[in-house]
């Protein structure tokens, strides 16, 4: 069996249940730099930082913001 790592930002995106259209959206980004972002080309900045910490330990909290800004 093989593993294979997962960026921070994959895991966030995944631990919100969004796609990565939705996911970007919601980080203010184009989907374009989301992916970057999930290969490791580009580093998030300080704020999608902070946000990519909520996701991953708080997911039900963007989910309630996206929601609610939809």
């Amino acid at each position: 069996v093989h593993q294979v790592a997962v960026s921070a930002v994959v895991e966030a995106r995944q631990r919100v249940g969004f796609s990565q259209g939705q996911f970007a959206e919601l980080m203010g980004v184009s989907v374009r730099t989301l992916q970057e972002w999930e290969q490791g080309r580009r580093k998030p900045s300080g704020a999608a930082s902070s946000l990519l910490r909520i996701a991953i330990e708080r997911p039900d909290v963007l989910k309630d913001v996206f929601r609610s800004a939809a």
